[in-house]
C-alpha cells in the first residue's frame, strides 16, 4: 500500500483544482470530466503541471463522473471514471501516486431526497470499479457535505476494492458550527468506517479559516489529517468563478496547517500548479512540525439540551386529540390583503382554529404566504398553517425561510411539493425542486431536532406542526399510501386530504388514519353550480363528484339554489367528518368566508 507507506513518511503533498488549471488551459465544457474523453492530452498536461509542481500524488479528473452531475450530456460516468484513472496512471508512472477522486451525487438522499441508498451504494461502486481498474492506488472522497452519503461511498467502494480511502468532508465558515464541534464529531465516526486512512476538509474556506477546522478534526481522531482549502473567497468576474489570491500567500498560510495536525495538504477550487509549487518551497523551507494532538472524549462534545420552543396551538389540539377546524382562504393577487384578513376574522368569530394559507397554488402569482401569515396571525389573533412549496426555492432558501417563518411566530407547516411552473402565469418559469414534499418534512423534523440537514445546530428545538397531504383519489392508489407512508416516517404530525365528496370516503381515509397512528383533516370543498362540479369532476386530477349531486347541480334553477344544494352536502361531509375524523378542512371556492361560515354550522 503505497499510499499508506507515504503517510507514514510525513507530509504528502497532493494537487491543486483540475479544473481551474483545464480551464486556463482552454477546455470550456462542463462538468470538467468529460475532458476525459473529449480532450486527453489536455487532461495529461494537467498532470503534468502538477507533478512538477511538486505534488506528491494527483487526482483523477472524476470528482462529477456519477450519473446525476452528467445527466443530459449523453457521457457513460463509468468510461469517464476508467479513462480519468488511466489518463493519471499514465503520467504518474509507476513511482508515482495516482488517487481517484470521487465526489458527491448532486442528490438529496431520502427521506431529504428521491435517491436511494441502495442507488448510491450502486453508483458509486461502479465508479470505484473503474478507477481501480484503471490503476489507482486509492481513493479520495471529497466535497461531501452530507455523513449519512459519506458512509454510503465508502461501503460501496470497499465492497469492490480493498485500497486505502481518504475522506473529506467539506465545512461551512461558521463560528457556531466550530462551537458546537461539529468537525471533531465529524473525524470521531468517520474514522471509524472500514479502509479510511484519513479524514479531512476540503474547498469551501481558505487557508486561514481551515485552520480551526483542521485543529478540530486533530482533536476527533489518530488518523492523518488532510487538509485542501480553496485560495479565499470566490468571485464572481464576467460569469464565471475567480479567486483572486497570490500563490505566495497561499503557500504561507496553507503551511500553518501542518502546524495544527495536517498530513495531508493541497489546494481545491481556484488553485493551480503555481499554488502547489509555492506550497512545496514553502514546506522545504519552513519545516513545520505540529503540535501534539488534544484529545477529545464524546463526554466533552456532550452540551446542554437545546432549548425547547413551545408548541403551536394547533400542535397543542392535535397532540390532546381535540377536534380542530381548518379553513383554506385565497391569498391576494396585488397587495390588498382586506379580503384574507376580513375573511379570518369572520371565521375566528364563529369557531375556526387555523387558517390555511396557500404558496402559489396551481403556480400563479400571489403574495408571500409567509406574509399573508403573519398578518393573520398579529391582527386577527387566529393561528394560520402556511403552505411551503418546494418549487421556489432551492435548498439553502428552503430552511432560510423556514428559519425565519419559525422567528416570526409561523409554526404550522403544511409541506407540498408544488405544481409545476408550466401551468401558470409564467410557464417560463424555472421549477427548483431540490426536494419533494418527502424530503422537506425531513427538514423540517431535523429543525424541530435542533439542527440543519449538514448537521449544525440552529440554537434551539424548533416546534413545527408538520402537516402532509393526501388524496385518497390518486391515480395511482398504491404510490400515493407508500408517499403517506414515507412523509409520516420522514416526521410529519398530521394528514391534510384533497377534497372528498362521498361519505364512504371520509369513512375510508378516516380509519386509514387510525390504522397509521396520525390525525387526518378531511378535506370538504363546497361546489357552488354546475359548472363547478363539472370541472371539478372531468378536470382536477384526483377529483370524484357523485353522479347524484351532479345531477341535482344540472337540475338546479338558479345559482343560489345551485349554491345552497353544494352548501347542503359540504354540511353533511361535515358532520361525519365530526363524527369519525381529528380536523376538518374546509376549502370554500374562491376563499368565500361566508360560504365557510354557512358550512361550519354543521358543527
Amino acid at each position: 500500500m503505497r499510499l499508506i507507506q507515504a503517510l507514514q513518511a510525513g507530509v504528502v503533498l497532493g494537487d491543486g483544482a483540475n479544473g481551474t488549471w483545464l480551464a486556463h488551459l482552454g477546455f470550456a465544457k462542463q462538468p470538467y470530466d468529460l475532458a476525459n474523453i473529449d480532450a486527453p492530452d489536455l487532461v495529461r498536461e494537467v498532470h503534468r503541471a502538477y507533478f512538477d509542481a511538486g505534488s506528491d500524488f494527483v487526482e483523477t479528473n472524476t470528482f462529477a463522473a456519477n450519473p446525476y452531475k452528467l445527466e443530459g450530456t449523453g457521457a457513460d460516468y463509468r468510461r469517464i471514471s476508467l479513462e480519468g484513472a488511466r489518463l493519471a496512471r499514465e503520467v504518474a508512472g509507476v513511482e508515482r501516486l495516482v488517487v481517484g477522486a470521487i465526489g458527491p451525487s448532486g442528490r438529496a438522499l431520502e427521506p431529504i431526497g428521491s435517491l436511494s441508498a441502495e442507488e448510491l451504494r450502486y453508483m458509486f461502486s461502479l465508479q470505484a470499479e473503474a478507477l481501480a481498474e484503471g490503476g489507482v492506488d486509492g481513493f479520495l472522497l471529497e466535497s461531501f457535505i452530507r455523513t449519512d452519503e459519506l458512509r454510503e461511498a465508502v461501503a460501496a467502494v470497499r465492497s469492490v476494492s480493498a485500497l486505502p480511502i481518504m475522506l473529506s468532508k467539506s465545512f461551512i465558515e461558521d463560528g457556531e458550527m466550530l462551537a458546537e464541534g461539529l468537525p471533531t464529531r465529524v473525524a470521531e465516526e468517520m474514522s471509524l468506517l472500514e479502509g479510511v486512512i484519513a479524514v479531512g476538509a476540503n474547498c469551501v474556506v481558505g487557508p486561514q479559516r481551515m485552520l480551526d477546522i483542521v485543529r478540530m478534526l486533530a482533536e476527533g481522531t489518530e488518523l492523518p489529517i488532510l487538509a485542501f482549502p480553496t485560495p479565499g473567497l470566490p468571485q464572481l468576474v464576467k460569469g464565471h468563478i475567480a479567486y483572486d489570491s497570490r500563490p505566495e500567500y497561499f503557500a504561507k498560510a496553507a503551511v500553518r496547517l501542518v502546524t495544527e495536525g495536517a498530513r495531508i495538504l493541497g489546494g481545491c477550487c481556484g488553485t493551480t500548479p503555481e499554488h502547489i509549487r509555492s506550497l512545496r518551497k514553502e514546506l522545504g523551507a519552513s519545516h513545520p512540525v505540529a503540535r501534539p494532538r488534544v484529545a477529545v472524549t464524546r463526554a466533552k462534545l456532550e452540551k446542554e439540551p437545546l432549548p425547547q420552543c413551545p408548541p403551536s396551538k394547533l400542535g397543542a389540539k392535535l397532540t390532546a386529540g381535540e377536534f380542530v377546524i381548518a379553513v383554506e382562504l385565497d391569498m391576494p393577487r396585488g397587495l390588498n390583503v382586506d379580503k384574507p384578513l376580513a375573511g379570518a376574522a369572520l371565521l375566528k368569530e364563529h369557531g375556526a382554529h387555523v387558517i390555511n394559507v396557500p404558496d402559489g397554488a396551481r403556480a400563479r402569482l400571489r403574495m408571500n404566504p409567509a406574509a399573508v401569515a403573519t398578518l393573520i396571525q398579529n391582527k386577527v389573533g387566529i393561528e394560520a398553517i402556511m403552505h411551503f412549496s418546494c418549487r421556489d426555492r432551492n435548498i439553502l432558501a428552503i430552511q432560510s425561510d423556514l428559519l425565519g417563518a419559525h422567528a416570526l411566530g409561523l409554526r404550522n407547516i403544511l409541506a407540498v411539493t408544488g405544481d409545476p411552473s408550466n401551468i401558470g402565469d409564467y410557464p417560463s418559469a424555472t421549477g427548483v425542486f431540490d426536494i419533494d414534499a418527502v424530503g422537506l418534512i425531513r427538514v423540517l423534523a431535523r429543525f424541530n431536532e435542533g439542527k440543519d440537514l449538514g448537521g449544525y445546530s440552529v440554537g434551539m428545538r424548533c416546534a413545527f406542526t408538520i402537516a402532509c397531504a393526501y388524496n385518497a383519489l390518486a391515480l395511482d392508489p398504491a404510490l400515493e399510501l407508500d408517499r403517506l407512508k414515507r412523509k409520516l416516517d420522514a416526521g410529519a404530525h398530521v394528514v391534510y386530504t384533497q377534497p372528498v365528496f362521498e361519505p364512504q370516503l371520509v369513512e375510508e381515509t378516516a380509519e386509514l388514519c387510525r390504522q397509521l397512528g396520525v390525525p387526518v383533516l378531511v378535506g370538504v370543498l363546497p361546489l357552488r353550480s354546475y359548472r363547478h362540479s363539472e370541472f371539478m369532476h372531468n378536470e382536477v386530477p384526483g377529483m370524484t363528484v357523485p353522479d347524484p349531486l351532479r345531477k341535482a347541480f344540472a337540475e338546479a334553477p338558479d345559482d343560489a339554489s345551485a349554491l345552497a344544494i353544494g352548501i347542503h352536502a359540504a354540511q353533511a361531509l361535515t358532520a361525519l367528518v365530526r363524527q369519525t375524523a381529528q380536523g376538518l378542512y374546509l376549502m370554500p371556492p374562491a376563499g368565500n368566508a361566508e360560504i365557510a361560515r354557512r358550512v361550519m354550522e354543521a358543527c
